[in-house]
């Protein structure tokens, strides 16, 4: 996988790097915030479909790239684990960041007070918490994969 010529994994891997984290800020915002919750429920939703894709692209393309040159093995090793790991947890995170605007309310904005919605009593907890325990999880993952990666590039 390529484009002009320059291998895609390195390229899609930005895209995670960036969004990973905003995504993981974003819930944990949205899971502890109330008042924010108006304003951060589709982004949350997007922010965390996105690097979803975004990871299941940067692993298929990883695993393009080691098939185009498998002396690369030994060296990614442990960042095609941690890749692979982030990919799982990111689409679990995108349940997580589901459950949540469904499950979380808040005030509304609007000084009418239209839009606010309750919180969906003991679901409502845990969906604040799965989605605390899935944004901490996410920016550990991100970092892990991030830092390894790295090392198998620029050496340790």
């Amino acid at each position: 996988m390529e484009i002009n010529g320059l291998p895609l994994h390195p390229l899609v891997v930005h895209a995670v790097v960036v969004l990973g984290p905003l995504a993981a800020l974003a819930g944990l915002a949205y899971a502890l915030l109330p008042r924010w919750r108006w304003l951060l429920r589709w982004p949350l939703v997007a922010l965390s479909v996105a690097v979803a894709i975004s990871a299941v692209v940067a692993v298929q393309a990883g695993e393009s790239l080691l098939d185009a040159r498998p002396e690369l093995e030994p060296l990614v090793e442990d960042h095609e684990e941690w890749g692979e790991l982030l990919r799982t947890w990111s689409l679990t995170f995108v349940v997580d960041a589901l459950l949540a605007a469904w499950a979380l309310g808040g005030p509304s904005a609007l000084a009418s007070g239209r839009g606010a919605r309750e919180t969906k009593g003991v679901l409502g907890w845990i969906a604040m918490a799965l989605l605390v325990v899935g944004a901490i999880g996410l920016l550990v993952l991100v970092f892990l994969a991030g830092d390894s990666g790295s090392r198998a590039v620029w050496g340790q």
